[in-house]
């Protein structure tokens, strides 16, 4: 009894000393600090979001059970020194993790401490994209990355059509940084950021900011996205009212700066909306709506008494410290004890300093810490809080608010999930993604100015220059563009085009014209095109042909005249003559046609000798029978029945092919004996590079790179020609004369050069389709491919005034289409370009003869069937054969092959006895023929 007492002393002992030692490992105590800026929008609205979330959670009994969560408030005052040295000090404290910081700039500073302390920070309002987990592996963003809010900004650029933007932003990290990713997202959806203004960080410089407004009135965008903090923001949108830039034609779009400062502040907000922003958009962080967020709102109200408005980032700190106190409470529940050691390498680099560096120590459980917050996956405030594989919140959303009077409507949503749409995200997460364009939609917006209808996004530049437009100086084909004797002015029908293009647009272009050549050649256009490249022309009107390198320098807007290389050559009046008769047919044609006929003659034969009587007889008259037979039917005429049921088939279908070929050739005489035919050795581009004779082309053309690089005609076959007097004269002339055989050039030159010379026609088919229209060095969107060669498109008009992918180009093109639906392009084709004096001259080129590959499918029908049938009768023979050879070896057996190759030829022959008749018995017992035997012999008779 003694012993078993001792024992059982012992054991609880024992057990009393396990529970005493599983106590410890729970502090009374875990500490948090909190480093923001406390006296910012966003900070504080967070300090009593904070406050609120720690009550909360001390005063929750099913988390962190026994443990009290303390956090520690640090003021940084937007200072990166500050921000580190209070950072230093919580390192003294032993915090296992801090709250913040609250400014990228200051995140930037101090996140190296957290890596070499091993202490977590969870920032919920540091949104530079910039800090990036593989930086800074401790850092936990909290809220939503700018990466997202600038691919929101992008998609809205998109969505309304705009393609350059001006942007305002604070010059350090956080503005700098979510400028560069609104450029990426900008540059991936074909737009970019045509000006860039900073505004320098610190105290706020009404003057500095006066100077760069006054520089963007002066820009082409309208379009400004203000990405800055509200004090700066504010003193921006109050300038740009008092210079008139928030009326109708701008835009204005504010990132989440913005509304955090509009809903932190609601007392400030009627004046200064109704002031400075009407028609702003803005973005907010996007909370789905819940009972828990409407239960903590009207808490914060009845707490606040409406003094401080909550913001989202009010709502992620709260968040916040619950993601941090869930993952402390699974870290002690997994039996983990909170401990700190000194970091040697510190006291060995600072011995013997004047640095107090004993009381820094290292969280020893903070990669644990970490882990488990990332792991954490719960639904706050804000919605689901979870992390994704990029350490970023799972189903980033904002808002499009719309400052209208003295409230902010809500235009739609944007989330990366299912881009724009006027239905909240949580709505289409379970549906498929879908970001076709024509599933993005917001719903209407009012616009500064009080206008409901979008702006264009850009204006004309209002800064007095003069765009200097050059204008070729041609030698030949003035009609398009040349220049008045004496004078700076020039005429044409490029120029009437672009002037009317012009007078149509809704702002004025002030432009000059300024001559490009000496008069005495053609200019080089790829100079030309060069020089406005570099700035020193700002656009061209001209016949300047769109190539692909051109197209990498400047850009082009809608063709307006239909355009194309052609080959334009002599041509000879053919007469009817004796022969006229066979031009139908090519010699080919001819020589299968007869053989043809010969053939399915043949065939008959073959398929009726055996039954038929018409075909039977001496050598002669069977030869004679079969050559009358098969010539007859081109006329429909044979007298010969067919009586087998292959013959008729193959008859049947030989018929068919001679209509057809009758048909044929005679609309092909027809034609050939009532239109003058006109005659060419050239048939088109094929044969002029088969052969070896002389081409000409236009000087300065691009048919000249044209015909060597893309077809593979030797340059020293090719001979330059400058004028349509010296089209004439090369071609009349001759390739054996020393001129040329024929000329490729363009179509509206050929066109223009046919008005006067009849002698000449276009041969063959256009073999590049292209267009003329309007070019800006600004506008590539018309033509997103031209083809696999280099020469596609020819233009009229460069305009290089503005940076690549201007809208200038776009409101040229509508201008083209305005001129082309009233009738004014048309009159101005009139004017210039006149009609060709040879159209009513009733000739034409030689059409292509009757050839075998027409009939190719009628002749291997007609085959086909021949051969089908021939088969189908020589096997119905050779298995008559066999039966009759079988009873003749039982009769004679062991006959020779001889005798055997004679009865198969006897068999062919031989004719085939008559098929019995179907005959019936009458009463008197006399057999009678059937009424329809009766009536093929009566029709046979009359035959």
């Amino acid at each position: 009894m003694r012993f078993f007492g001792i024992l059982i002393v012992s054991c609880s002992l024992l057990y009393s000393g396990r529970l005493n030692a599983k106590s410890s490992a729970r502090p009374a105590v875990v500490n948090v600090g909190a480093i923001f800026s406390l006296d910012s929008t966003i900070g504080r609205v967070a300090k009593l979001a904070i406050d609120e979330a720690i009550k909360d959670i001390n005063s929750n009994s099913t988390i962190l059970r026994g443990t009290r969560l303390d956090v520690h408030f640090e003021n940084t005052n937007c200072s990166g020194f500050l921000g580190l040295a209070e950072a230093l000090k919580f390192m003294e404290t032993d915090a296992v993790a801090v709250i913040g910081p609250q400014s990228s700039v200051v995140a930037h500073t101090i996140l190296h401490v957290a890596n070499e302390l091993q202490t977590p920070f969870l920032s919920f309002a540091a949104t530079d994209p910039t800090l990036s987990s593989l930086q800074f592996p401790y850092f936990i963003r909290t809220t939503q990355s700018d990466l997202y809010q600038m691919a929101a900004v992008a998609d809205i650029i998109v969505h309304y059509g705009w393609k350059e933007v001006i942007v305002i932003f604070l010059d350090d990290d956080y503005g700098r940084n979510g400028l560069s990713a609104l450029d990426d997202a900008l540059a991936a959806e074909n737009c970019r950021i045509s000006y860039k203004a900073g505004i320098p960080p610190g105290n706020v410089n009404q003057s500095r900011i006066m100077d760069i407004l006054v520089k963007v009135a002066l820009m082409e965008s309208r379009v400004v996205i203000l990405h800055t903090y509200p004090g700066h923001g504010f003193a921006v949108l109050s300038v740009a009212n008092y210079l008139g830039m928030m009326g109708d034609g701008y835009v204005w779009i504010a990132t989440d700066w913005l509304s955090s400062a509009l809903d932190s502040a609601p007392f400030h907000r009627s004046k200064t909306m109704t002031d400075t922003m009407q028609g702003v958009l803005v973005l907010r962080q996007h909370t789905p709506d819940s009972q828990q967020k409407r239960e903590f709102t009207s808490r914060w109200n009845d707490l606040t008494g409406g003094s401080i408005g909550l913001s989202t980032y009010g709502l992620y700190a709260y968040d916040t410290v619950w993601l941090l106190a869930q993952a402390i409470d699974t870290f002690l529940n997994d039996g983990h004890s909170i401990s700190f050691s000194n970091d040697t390498r510190l006291q060995h680099s600072l011995k013997g300093g004047s640095i107090n560096i004993e009381s820094i120590s290292i969280f020893d459980g903070g990669r644990l810490l970490l882990d488990n917050i990332l792991q954490s996956d719960f639904v706050g405030l804000t919605g689901r809080i979870k992390y994704g594989p990029d350490k970023s919140l799972v189903f980033p959303a904002y808002e499009i608010i719309n400052v209208i009077g003295t409230s902010l409507h809500r235009v739609g949503y944007w989330s990366n999930y299912s881009g724009l749409s006027p239905v909240a995200p949580e709505m289409l997460y379970s549906k498929p993604p879908n970001r076709e364009s024509e599933t993005q939609q917001l719903n209407s917006v009012i616009w500064p100015g009080e206008s409901a209808q979008t702006p264009r996004g850009w204006v004309f530049p209002t800064n007095g220059k003069l765009l200097k437009i050059a204008v070729p100086r041609r030698v030949g084909y003035k009609e398009f563009v040349s220049q008045v004797p004496g004078t700076n002015l020039s005429k044409g029908f490029c120029i009437d085009v672009f002037t009317a293009a012009v007078n149509l647009l809704p702002y004025a272009v002030p432009y000059q014209f300024i001559p490009f050549g000496n008069g005495l050649e053609n200019p080089n256009y790829d100079e030309l095109v060069s020089l406005i490249h570099t700035g020193f022309f700002d656009g061209a009107v001209g016949d300047i042909a769109i190539v692909t390198n051109r197209t990498k320098l400047v850009d082009f807007t809608q063709p307006f005249v239909a355009s194309g290389l052609v080959v334009v050559a002599p041509v000879q009046k053919l007469n009817s003559g004796a022969w006229a008769f066979l031009r139908p047919f090519s010699r080919q044609m001819w020589g299968v046609t007869a053989a043809f006929f010969v053939f399915v003659g043949i065939v008959v034969w073959i398929l009726e000798h055996r039954i038929n009587d018409e075909f039977r007889g001496p050598p002669k008259q069977q030869l004679i029978t079969l050559l009358w037979f098969s010539l007859s039917t081109l006329f429909f005429a044979h007298r010969e029945n067919t009586v087998s049921t292959l013959g008729r088939l193959v008859l049947l279908l030989w018929l068919f092919v001679v209509l057809i070929i009758n048909s044929s050739y005679t609309a092909s005489l027809t034609s050939i004996l009532t239109v003058q035919q006109l005659y060419s050795p050239i048939k088109g581009i094929n044969s002029l590079k088969d052969g070896d004779d002389p081409i000409g082309y236009q000087v300065g053309s691009y048919a000249e790179h044209y015909l060597t690089e893309g077809i593979g005609i030797q340059k020293s076959r090719l001979k330059p020609l400058g004028s349509p007097e010296e089209y004439a004269t090369a071609l009349q002339q001759g390739a054996e004369n020393g001129g040329v055989a024929a000329i490729v050039d363009e179509l509206p030159y050929i066109e223009l050069f046919l008005a006067s010379q009849c002698k000449y026609r276009i041969i063959g088919q256009e073999f590049t389709r292209s267009g003329w229209g309007f070019v800006s060095e600004t506008f590539p969107l018309f033509f997103p491919s031209l083809g696999s060669n280099n020469f596609a498109i020819r233009s009229c008009i460069f305009l290089q005034a503005f940076p690549r992918d201007s809208p200038l180009a776009t409101d040229l093109s509508t201008a083209i289409l305005t001129l082309s639906e009233n009738g004014d392009l048309q009159r101005i084709t009139d004017k210039w370009l006149t009609t060709s004096a040879c159209s009513s001259d009733n000739t034409e080129l030689e059409s292509d003869r009757l050839h075998l590959k027409s009939f190719t499918g009628l002749y291997l029908l007609c085959g086909i069937a021949c051969f089908i049938a021939i088969l189908i009768h020589f096997l119905q023979i050779f298995r008559k054969y066999r039966q009759g050879a079988a009873s003749d070896e039982h009769d004679q057996p062991g006959s020779s092959h001889a005798k055997r190759l004679h009865a198969l030829l006897s068999l062919i022959d031989r004719k085939e006895p008559q098929s019995k008749r179907r005959r019936t018995d009458n009463p008197s017992g006399e057999i009678v023929e059937s009424k329809r035997d009766s009536t093929l012999d009566s029709v046979a008779n009359v035959t």
